[in-house]
């Protein structure tokens, strides 16, 4: 569920908040209570402090410059003493004002940090208050943004992991009740059927632990020196047979005698075998789809082309998020996000380029790591 932002010293109640509930909450308000009561006995010891210190040294420099004659009465020292009291009580106000500049943004942000610590992500504070503290306030408000985001994208990854799995798993429990209850032969077609169930569910399982290592940077590579082209060639080999089905026309245009980089080959053959699955969900029958490999300043560049029906623009900046799919995709949406962070972890680059309905066109970049 969305929720506004909230600050949590506005008088305007939430939506979302309960009706018999106060606003803001009481242990805020008494927080807020007892730390200006902090402040305000803090300012008292300043202005305190800060008259004792006046007197002191205006009697040290008005006898260092003979201008007070110590051996007067008390009613001769009133004048110096209001003075005084004036000038301290002007700093004082001046104190206080600037204090309160940096307090009451500073508690906001207390207060906010308490939200987000329980699970709130859709609070916010006021910019407001000296230059650092509007920076914080800044930074605060860019933290809580994105951890709303990440949350939002947690619970749609829970949503989208329950319905994929439940798919298979549903077609893998029926068939194996029909069989118990001899509805179903277990014969080949069906077995057959339930096998391909159970490595759907197997895909799924290792791409979501790809994810997962990719991302928390426990991923190992294992890195030799590698021939891209012939690995270019085996990868489109392997969907020769589903091109084929589909009436889709593979190629492959390798540059060969280039410098072999050093990475892990079964993992971009991983990138490589994501993006040409991609690209063929998207080709039309009739359609190409073709892998270029060359060299250029040091980088190796893949480079997987179709000519299917491309990606609207609104959608070009998010096809690299996981669980980010168009409304006609078959696909989990982890492909593409996987790629990306196999290529991020050889120190790569990924982008996509596309116009309507000409294609669009995958780009890898690897540097040419030596051993």
């Amino acid at each position: 569920m969305n929720r506004e932002p909230v600050h949590p010293y506005s008088n305007q109640r939430p939506s979302w908040w309960p009706e018999n509930a106060s606003w803001p909450p009481e242990r805020h308000r008494m927080r807020n209570s007892r730390f200006f009561r902090r402040i305000g006995c803090l300012f008292f010891l300043f202005i305190v402090l800060g008259l004792a210190g006046l007197i002191g040294i205006i009697a040290v420099v008005a006898r260092w410059l003979r201008l007070v004659n110590f051996n007067l009465d008390l009613q001769s020292l009133i004048p110096i003493g209001l003075g005084v009291l004036i000038f301290a009580m002007f700093l004082a106000g001046l104190s206080s004002a600037g204090m309160r500049r940096v307090a009451v943004p500073l508690d906001e942000l207390l207060n906010a940090a308490d939200h987000i610590g329980q699970g709130d992500y859709s609070v916010r504070v006021r910019e407001r208050g000296t230059h650092q503290v509007r920076t914080l306030a800044r930074a605060f408000n860019s933290m809580a943004s994105r951890l709303h985001i990440l949350d939002e994208q947690r619970r749609n990854m829970l949503t989208d992991v329950t319905h994929e799995l439940r798919s298979p798993l549903t077609v893998i429990q029926g068939n194996i009740e029909g069989m118990r209850d001899g509805v179903y032969p277990a014969d080949d077609a069906h077995l057959r059927a339930l096998l391909e169930e159970t490595n759907i569910l197997a895909r799924l399982v290792e791409d979501l632990r790809t994810l997962a290592l990719a991302e928390s940077g426990a991923l190992q590579l294992k890195k030799e020196p590698t021939d891209l082209a012939l690995l270019a060639r085996e990868t489109v080999g392997a969907f020769s047979a589903q091109a084929e089905a589909a009436g889709v026309t593979l190629t492959v245009d390798a540059v060969t005698d280039l410098p072999w980089p050093t990475l892990d080959p079964g993992r971009i053959r991983q990138v490589l075998t994501n993006l040409l699955a991609n690209a063929l969900r998207y080709t039309p029958a009739g359609g190409t789809v073709s892998i270029r490999y060359y060299q250029s300043e040091a980088q190796a560049i893949l480079e997987v082309q179709d000519n299917g029906a491309g990606i609207p623009p609104e959608e070009l900046p998010h096809v690299f998020e996981r669980f980010y799919k168009s409304a006609d995709s078959g696909g989990m949406g982890l492909g593409l996000a996987i790629a990306r962070k196999l290529v991020e972890a050889h120190s790569g680059t990924i982008s996509a380029e596309s116009t309507p309905g000409t294609g669009a066109t995958l780009r890898v970049t690897l540097p040419l790591e030596k051993m």
